[in-house]
């Protein structure tokens, strides 16, 4: 399969995402109303960067660096853009880390969690096939047994792109599943095994549970699994998002995020206050609903398009 070219992820992106996150371009427009960056525009900027999700750590950061080398300075609409889509891709950079297959011995690992509606299974799918374009053994294992509907839906995915799967009965032992996969995948030489597991946020106690036993029943197969904990979020949630990220980092021990929904309604500043507040690798984003649209995280291109530059 041949790769896109980053034009052709900068449409995708441009196809809903832009729309959305224009909203940040469309609140810098008008915002230089003097040739210089004086405070008074600095506040302006700080203000558009807040409403458009960013979060004030990342506002108050991106303003800091504008005054620090442009204060005084003349400088026009455009270049302002420029300059914030410069600043948002410094704190993005960091934070840009595709989720690669290392462990060894095999196979890695990887726990993937998120509330119901985030787009969690469709992601798994998505992130099986990423694995697999690099020729990759991957096998998917359906642990949320909590709903009938997760696991019916990981298999149909499983199906589609011709992979294994292990499931269970509605309401059975997500660990009993786990343990059965990763044998299964010791067994037949499986590079990555990818779990899905239980969404409901309602009961964090009986999720936290839940969520331990696994660890204990993996830690006894391989001391270093889980390998990854990865966090899937709904971008159109904003600073919902935030707050999922806090919850999931004390129940589940969050290695890494993907992003999904960029193409609908999201506003794509929720991922710049992500990486401002917590540093967590953002591994991917979703900018579509075919297979393909699970892509690495470009942190230069998604900061340009925040800003309504690229």
């Amino acid at each position: 399969m041949s790769e896109p070219t980053q034009s052709t992820w900068s449409d995708r992106l441009f196809g809903g995402f832009r729309k959305t996150s224009e909203r940040l371009g469309e609140n810098l427009t008008g915002v230089v109303g003097t040739a210089k960056l004086d405070d008074a525009t600095l506040d302006d900027v700080e203000d558009a960067l807040i409403l458009s999700d960013l979060g004030p750590a990342a506002a108050g950061r991106i303003r800091a660096k504008l005054a620090e080398k442009r204060f005084g300075l003349s400088i026009t609409e455009t270049e302002l853009k420029e300059a914030v889509a410069e600043e948002i891709a410094a704190i993005l950079r960091p934070v840009a880390k595709p989720l690669e297959v290392t462990a060894f011995p095999r196979p890695q690992v990887v726990l993937v969690i998120g509330v119901n509606g985030s787009g969690k299974t469709t992601t798994i799918a998505k992130l099986a096939h990423l694995f697999q374009e690099d020729d990759y053994g991957v096998l998917l294992a359906a642990g949320d047994t909590f709903r009938a509907a997760a696991i019916g839906q990981l298999k149909v995915w499983a199906d589609r792109i011709g992979l294994p799967i292990v499931t269970g009965p509605e309401g059975g032992d997500p660990a009993s599943i786990v343990f059965d996969a990763v044998k299964q995948a010791t067994d037949t030489g499986i590079d990555a095994l990818v779990v899905d597991t239980a969404g409901r946020l309602q009961n964090k106690r009986e999720l936290m549970d839940e969520l331990a036993k696994i660890r204990r029943v993996l830690g006894k197969l391989n001391p270093e699994a889980p390998h990854d904990v990865v966090l899937v979020l709904d971008a159109t949630n904003g600073q919902n998002a935030l707050s999922q990220i806090d919850v999931f980092k004390e129940v589940a021990g969050v290695t890494g995020l993907i992003m999904t929904k960029l193409d609908g309604t999201a506003r794509g500043g929720v991922l710049v206050a992500a990486a401002e507040q917590y540093g967590l690798p953002i591994h991917a984003i979703g900018v579509g609903e075919t297979m393909d649209d699970l892509r690495p995280f470009d942190p230069d291109l998604v900061a340009r398009v925040i800003a309504g530059v690229a």
